[in-house]
């Protein structure tokens, strides 16, 4: 997917010290290889605006995937993308246990992914089914696919890029692994504390930021990851130095690195969304976001393996969550997260998984709040989530429910999973904004309602 000169590229210019080389045509080696280039010492805005208009302007973005039986087509892909009559979140809600994957919902109805041996059971249970067309053949007639992605940090760049960032802030940043994936692959969790490194203990209050829970949502990763870019290149700002003077802040940009790797790995994007656990009936993955133990495998789950929102077999089945759980129960300082999906524009607070309010009247007010001003700052919309539709098994549930963390799902902005590489510079301007606010009531945030 990325042309080697691009991971050189990206990991010189997001250091806290950032290598730029005049000519724009040229590569720029890393000091990570060991070849630094010029620096020029870029603000964060600086760099993103020129990366978004210099740099990413003719990479080339894998095309969409093919049918099976295409040459050089790779894993068999029967799902299909349909359009089914839907008129409330209730509706919505028996779609998602019926192995629908929702995408897009409209007034009456809605398009989404299901399995092909799914359909017949649509049918049986009197769902109309308005359109239907096999995944690849409905990607392929998209007009507004992106021209250029090749501006994404695949798993090496990211793992490269973090490691970069310690190395130049080695006195209030590091990285450790919450664990490995399915396929072995290191979680990496980047910890910025101007008192405790790596899985030591803190009495600071603590902030979160997890990003690609879901493997096609690869704008879920930028946006924590140039998030750590962001607080580095601030870090002597008196607002941000503040925060880091006083608070615990851990930023896990890619938790499905399994996932995301499978997505770019034939240079056609796979839609895929899930881990790659092998499943009882050979079908590959789990929806992490329906894996943590919040009414696991209640509403809004489905248990067919071949689904997209395939919950699993038992919560924390998978090691992605797994190592969230065991990250969480370890540091009862955490006081806030913001889980980063998309594509929605959509700041969203429990329940998700329960058809009714936080019933704690003052923990809901202080969600109300923060989800309201950091919508403020990203032009989304805030709402609870079971707005949408009811769905078990969440990851802000859970962190709320068992941990008392003020857990929050940021649905980033986009037409589409894929939505090329220009909106890094909005979606990442925006987002940071609303995660400095966080990181502004981590320390208390019943604080909102004085």
């Amino acid at each position: 997917m990325i042309k080697r000169f691009a991971l050189s590229l990206l990991v010189a210019l997001f250091c806290s010290h950032f290598s730029f080389a005049a000519d724009v045509a040229k590569p720029v080696l890393s000091e990570v290889e060991g070849q630094p280039g010029k620096s020029d010492n870029l603000s964060f805005n600086q760099l993103l605006k020129q990366f978004s208009a210099e740099y990413t302007a003719g990479l080339q973005m894998p095309e969409p995937p093919m049918p099976a039986d295409s040459e050089g087509a790779g894993v068999q892909d029967d799902r299909y993308w349909i359009t089914v009559q839907a008129a409330d979140r209730y509706v919505r809600t028996r779609l998602l246990e019926a192995g629908v994957d929702i995408v897009e919902i409209r007034k009456n109805d809605l398009s989404g992914i299901a399995p092909k041996d799914s359909l017949a059971l649509l049918a049986q249970k009197g769902y109309t089914i308005e359109k239907k067309v096999p995944l690849w053949q409905y990607i392929q007639s998209l007009k507004d696919f992106p021209a250029a992605d090749a501006a994404y940090h695949n798993y090496q760049e990211t793992t490269d890029l973090l490691k970069s960032l310690v190395s130049k802030n080695s006195d209030i940043a590091s990285l450790f692994s919450l664990g490995k994936s399915v396929e072995k692959r290191e979680i990496w969790c980047l910890r910025i504390n101007s008192a405790a490194k790596g899985t030591a203990s803190s009495g600071k209050p603590g902030a979160v930021y997890i990003g690609n829970h879901h493997a096609r949502e690869h704008l879920s990763n930028e946006v924590p990851l140039l998030l750590a870019v962001y607080l580095l290149d601030h870090r002597n700002d008196a607002d941000i130095g503040k925060y880091i003077a006083g608070l615990d802040i851990y930023i896990i940009p890619m938790l499905n690195p399994d996932g995301v790797e499978y997505d770019i790995r034939t240079g056609r994007y796979q839609w895929q969304r899930k881990n790659m656990r092998v499943n009882s009936n050979k079908s590959i993955g789990v929806d992490l976001n329906r894996n943590y133990d919040s009414w696991f495998g209640g509403q809004g789950a489905s248990h067919y393996p071949s689904a997209d929102t395939y919950c699993g077999p038992s919560a924390f089945s998978e090691p992605e969550t797994l190592a969230v759980k065991k990250f969480v129960e370890a540091r009862k300082n955490l006081t806030t997260m913001n889980s980063y999906h998309s594509y929605g524009g959509l700041i969203m607070y429990p329940w998700g998984g329960k058809d009714a309010p936080i019933d704690n009247e003052k923990d809901r007010q202080v969600f109300i709040k923060m989800a309201s001003e950091m919508a403020k700052l990203t032009n989304y919309t805030p709402e609870q989530s079971n707005e949408m539709y009811i769905a078990t098994g969440d990851t802000c549930d859970w962190a709320y429910d068992a941990a008392g963390i003020f857990a929050f799902t940021t649905e980033l902005e986009g037409r589409g999973f894929y939505p090329g590489a220009a909106i890094i510079e909005k979606a990442v301007t925006r987002n940071v904004k609303a995660a400095v606010y966080m990181l502004s009531v981590t320390d208390n945030p019943y604080k909102i309602l004085k």
